[in-house]
């Protein structure tokens, strides 16, 4: 099992990452949280605070930056680094759900939802791995998504970025497996988030960011290799990905 004792998050403000904060404050974890906005992540660090009994911010710290820009990775790296000693857990935990429509004819909008959702994450893994290596422990866990086990017509742009971030995190599974490094895939389904604000969201299939994040710190002390959350969307993406193409093409999912 991995200790979550010393944890960065980067995209700390997201719905579901602030979930997962919030449980790791209130056990008592020592926290680094990374988040574009100021405002939002002083919110956030304030309320971790209260729930981690930290008053004078010495366990739960946090740097203004824009995860999704990765000239800002080296500083928010090493601050992270500085205030938590050795890290026992970093979570990537930002993204942005593209118009796919806009995304069809615009070159702009599918640079830059690639961008935000995949290439961004790679660059940051990039730079963390070598640490964690160096280390010889702890987990490393990014977001990615149930978009990114199958090209579908209504969202394939952001599930390319979510499938070529999958594939790198393979990958660097298999590298840091030998050094002791877990590697954790995690794939949501629906979220009640801001992010799926303008979805229907009273199926059943439907979870709440409290309910994901309890999956991703469950799949982060583990060093599972890939995680559904919740679990029956393993299932699902299962049966999706074995429809023959022929049939594939005409459902419209």
């Amino acid at each position: 099992m991995n200790p979550l004792n010393n944890v960065v998050i980067f995209g700390a403000t997201s719905a579901i990452a602030s979930a997962v904060a919030r449980r790791l404050a209130s056990s008592g974890a020592r926290l680094f949280c990374v988040a574009r906005n100021p405002e939002r992540l002083e919110s956030l660090l304030a309320d971790l605070r209260v729930r981690g009994d930290d008053a004078a911010g010495e366990r739960i710290r946090g740097l203004a930056a824009d995860p999704a820009d990765p000239a800002t990775h080296a500083d928010a790296w090493t601050a992270a680094r500085e205030h938590l000693g050795e890290v026992d857990a970093a979570l990537l935990a930002w993204g942005s759900l593209p118009d796919p429509a806009t995304c069809h004819d615009s070159v702009e909008a599918t640079q830059e939802a690639l961008r935000i959702n995949g290439t961004s994450a790679v660059a940051l893994l990039t730079r963390i791995a070598p640490d964690f290596e160096a280390q010889g422990h702890g987990v490393i866990g990014a977001i990615g998504s149930v978009a990114g086990d199958r090209g579908r017509q209504s969202n394939y742009v952001y599930g390319t970025a979510k499938g070529m971030l999958a594939t790198y995190l393979q990958g660097l599974r298999h590298r840091l497996a030998p050094a002791g490094v877990d590697v954790v895939t995690l794939k949501p389904g629906f979220v009640t988030t801001p992010m799926t604000e303008g979805f229907d969201r009273s199926g059943p299939l439907w979870a709440s960011p409290d309910s994901v994040a309890r999956g991703i710190l469950r799949a982060l002390r583990r060093g599972r290799a890939v995680a559904y959350l919740p679990w029956f969307w393993r299932v699902i993406m299962t049966i999706i990905r074995a429809i023959p193409d022929p049939l594939f093409r005409h459902l419209r999912l």
